[in-house]
Order: C-alpha cells, then sequence, then structure tokens
C-alpha cells in the first residue's frame, strides 16, 4: 500500500484518544500495513494509526533499519519504574523541532498482535522511551504536553519560524 499523508500539528485529531479495538481480521492487518507503510516513507521510528488520520490504537514500530517492523495492537503500559531516563523526542506530525522528554527508564506494556493474541513486555532505554511516547499518542498526550509551559512556548515559536522559513 501507499503511504498516507502524516496528521500535523496543531491538527486537533493528534489529541483525540484513539479507540481500541477487537475487530481482528483483513481490515487490522491493511490498517497496520498502511501504518507500517507511513513509518517506512517517513523515516520514523514509531508511528501510530492517528498519526495518518485514524483514531485506532495501532502502533508500529522499528527502532532502528536493520530491525524488523514491529506491530502492537491496544497497547497498554502496565507498570513503570520510578526512576527515569531522559530521551531527545521529536515527531513526524511536528517536523523540525526536537527536545529533551523525561520518562519512566523503564516499563512493562500489555498488548496484542494481529491474530488478538495477548503479551506483555518489560522494556527499558530508548526502547522504553519510544513505547511510552507512542502510547502517549494513542493516549491523546502529543509530546510537547510533557514539557514544561516555558520549554513548550519556546519550541512552539522554533515551530512557527521553521514553518514560515519553509513556506517562503
Amino acid at each position: 500500500m501507499p503511504a498516507h499523508s502524516l496528521v500535523l500539528f496543531p491538527d486537533p485529531r493528534l489529541s483525540l484518544p484513539a479507540a481500541p479495538t477487537d475487530a481482528f481480521g483483513p481490515g487490522l492487518k491493511a490498517l497496520a500495513d498502511d501504518v507500517a507503510d507511513t513509518l517506512l516513507a517517513a523515516s520514523a521510528i514509531g508511528l501510530t494509526a492517528p498519526h495518518i488520520g485514524i483514531c485506532e490504537r495501532v502502533m508500529v514500530i522499528r527502532l532502528s533499519p536493520d530491525e524488523d517492523l514491529r506491530v502492537f495492537v491496544n497497547p497498554k503500559i502496565l507498570w513503570a519504574s520510578p526512576d527515569t531516563a531522559v530521551h531527545d523526542e521529536g515527531s513526524v506530525s511536528m517536523p523540525g523541532v526536537r527536545e529533551r522528554i523525561t520518562r519512566a527508564a523503564r516499563i512493562r506494556f500489555g498488548y496484542r498482535d494481529l491474530d488478538g493474541a495477548t503479551h506483555e513486555e518489560e522494556v527499558d532505554g530508548f526502547e522504553a522511551a519510544v513505547v511510552q511516547h507512542e502510547i502517549d499518542q494513542l493516549d491523546g498526550v502529543f509530546w510537547i504536553d510533557r514539557l514544561s509551559r516555558l520549554k513548550r512556548d519556546r519550541l512552539l515559536k522554533r515551530f512557527e519560524k521553521l514553518k514560515l522559513a519553509s513556506s517562503l
């Protein structure tokens, strides 16, 4: 399938919680393929169905180009460590800006695969940050919502300047 257009900030759909899915079958597989194709076209690390305008709890992650794509349906954080880590984050829906975000250093999350089987995984480091970032998106929490008001305001000003410069 061809890649879809990305939903770009400040589109209000990026702040909507995605609906869980219980329809496991060809439609879900097609949606996962669409998210995966768009992730590859955008050279992203993680992408959710809301990033392509479909409000369902599907996310695809590929931490590096030499890894396989992984699909997670209805992912949910089950446990988060009290210790934290800071990572540089950004979004394909808000290109050109990045900021450091503090998140739990380790998490355990549950999800279903494309066949509906239930799984749990514990991840840490960069992978934990990516999973939390994408689950936030599925919960309607855009990544800049994790910033202090001052950092968010500064980032929004930088983003507006980038948009103006690119439209010239």
